[in-house]
Parts: C-alpha cells; structure tokens; sequence
C-alpha cells in the first residue's frame, strides 16, 4: 500500500496574474508531490491591486466548511500574508484548532509561520497586526521573519552578529518557538552577500545557531518571501523524515520535529540541510529570472501604444511583470536543487 501523501493547508494571498502568495505556495508544494488545500485571503489582480480581502468570518467559514467536509486532515499548514489583525486571529484559531485534534500524536501537525508585516524597516500592515502575531508565536513551530520582522517581534534591534542571536534567543524564550528562520539578513554596506540565519532550539530552549552566506543578485524579483516559505515546509519535513539523530530515524513522531540536544553541531540540523536545499533552487530560479526579465520587458513595451510609451505610466507595471519568478520554466531547480551554500554553525 503506498504512503498517503502529506497534505498541505496553504493560507496566503491569491493573485490572478503572477506569482506571489498561494500562486507560488500551491504550485511549488504539488510538484514536490504534497497535496495542498489554498485558503487566499485575498483575491487580487495583482498589477493594479484591484480585488478583495477575507473578512475574519469568511476565513473562518471557509476552513469551517473543510471541516464539516471531513477535508480538515491536515499534517502541515504554511501561513503567509493575513489582511489585518482580526484575520491573524482567525488563521490563529484554524492552526490552534489542528494542533488540538492531533494532540495525541506529537509531531503529526507542524505549523510554519510567515509572519508577513514589513520589510526594509517599513511596516505595512495596520500597527495591531504585530501584537496579534505575538500572541500566536507559542503555537508556531517554525517562524520565518526577515530581519525587520524580526526586530518586531523579539523587541530587540537587530544591527549585527550579536545582537541577532539575541533576537533570536529572545524569540525562543518569550514564545517557545521550537524553529526559527530570519531571511535575507544583511549587515554589508555593500549589500552584494546575504545570509538566513537559523536555529532549532534545545530542550531547554537555547538557541543552535546556523548561518548560510549566499550572494545577492542585484534586481527586484516578486514572491521570494512566498517561494522561500513553501520550499522550506516541503525540504523540512523531507530533512526530518530521513533524520536519523534520534536513533529511531523518525523524528516525525517527535514533538515540533526537535532534534535532541545530542545534535550539537547545528549545521546538521534538518532545518539547516533543509535550507541549504531551498536557497539551491532559490538561486538558481532567480538568476534565470533575472536573465529573462529584458526580454519580457521589450516584448511588453512592444505592445503599448505611443500614449503609454510617452506618459510612461505603463513602466511599473512593465518592471513588476517581468519580475516574477519564472518558476515553470525551471521546474528541475524546484525538483532536484544543488546543495551551492553550505551552513555553517555559529
């Protein structure tokens, strides 16, 4: 009898056109062969913003109906982009509600958090966003801030090596939080490297610190964030299942998927080797983007009519398109990535 497959709960943002949010979450988590149910938040055009945002109910109305449908056997749940704070609250309840019904089989719910809010030290959500996140941490099991949301959400001003791993013990202490990922951390003037830093924490909470350095590519791409957290919901259960450190090989069964304190070198850790695998794909999907985009944009600019062309309005637009990444092109990466950034403890 062959295995079932593992099913997804994907709570994001829904375009029309390109690819952010669920576009990318679905797409990338089925061709690694899991099965996804999306729950969008919202519904946009994307270009011009046009569309609508879930209200609070309907999200919950609509995991509601899953449920009643007996379609609620979730093993994973990826959350990303939530239009405002009540609707944090009610994606809050849909993980709490599955953490509950899967109580009695530690490890057989693993919640991964994006706790969409803000980037470059700008927020963009409504200011009650970050409080309602705070309140969700200790159910999470692996978080995924960048460097800003971060600092929102530990209290603590990340401005180097140091004061990061303070933050990211800080996250582990006041919420428990089993797993944490900060993107795109960056301290160089020069902005050409970047590095994610990671860390599973031991039974008593201390952070395993691991860092991965890989190089910036120098252009705007659309969706990162998205691609980042579903390639790293699929690569960690997959690190996780072939773990071995527990001695049973199956830390699946475990509790938030921790490895014990005996993996003391934190670069072994599944969270490590599961971002070493995602930033392979990440890179290779980006850098053929980015040798793409003038193709797309002279073929665009072809299309317009001498008003466009003058006013330059259309530019934008133009510039946003060609930016998204051009995942189906590049299936193979997503598939069968190459280990090009190796972690490193710290």
């Amino acid at each position: 009898m062959s295995e079932l497959p593992t099913r997804v709960l994907a709570v994001a943002s829904h375009v029309v056109s390109g690819y952010v949010g669920n576009k990318i979450a679905v797409f990338t988590l089925q061709s690694l062969g899991y099965d996804v149910a999306a729950l969008n938040t919202v519904q946009f055009s994307y270009g011009q913003w046009t569309g609508t945002k879930a209200s609070a109910q309907e999200i919950t109305d609509l995991y509601q109906g899953m449920r009643q449908s007996h379609l609620d056997d979730f093993d994973v749940m990826l959350s990303g982009y939530i239009p405002g704070a009540e609707a944090v609250v009610a994606v809050g309840e849909i993980a709490k509600e599955l953490k509950t019904k899967n109580a009695h089989a530690p490890g057989s719910f693993f919640w991964v958090l994006d706790p969409v809010m803000g980037d470059n030290g700008k927020i963009y959500v409504a200011e009650d966003v970050v409080p309602a996140y705070k309140n969700l941490l200790q159910y999470a099991d692996l978080i995924l801030p960048n460097q800003f949301e971060a600092e929102l959400l530990s209290d603590v001003k990340i401005v180097d090596t140091e004061s990061l791993k303070a933050a990211i013990q800080a996250l582990h202490d006041k919420y428990r939080v089993p797993h944490i990922i900060i993107t795109s951390v960056s301290f160089s003037q020069t902005g050409k490297q970047l590095s994610v830093i990671g860390s599973s924490m031991t039974a008593a909470g201390k952070a395993r610190l691991f860092r991965i350095v890989f190089p910036s590519i120098d252009c705007y791409f659309c969706g990162t964030g998205d691609m980042f957290g579903a390639l790293v919901t699929a690569r960690m259960r997959e690190a996780v299942r072939d773990d071995d450190a527990d001695g049973a090989g199956n830390l699946l069964r475990v509790a938030s998927w921790l490895s014990p304190d005996s993996v003391t070198v934190a670069s072994e850790l599944p969270l490590a080797k599961a971002a070493e695998k995602v930033l392979g794909s990440m890179h290779h999907v980006l850098t053929r983007t980015q040798q793409g985009i003038q193709g797309i944009v002279d073929k665009t600019r072809a299309g317009l009519t001498e008003d466009e062309r003058t006013s330059g309005k259309a530019e934008q637009h133009i510039k946003s398109k060609a930016a998204e990444l051009r995942l189906v092109q590049h299936l193979d990466a997503l598939q069968n990535p190459q280990v090009l950034f190796k972690a490193q403890s710290i």
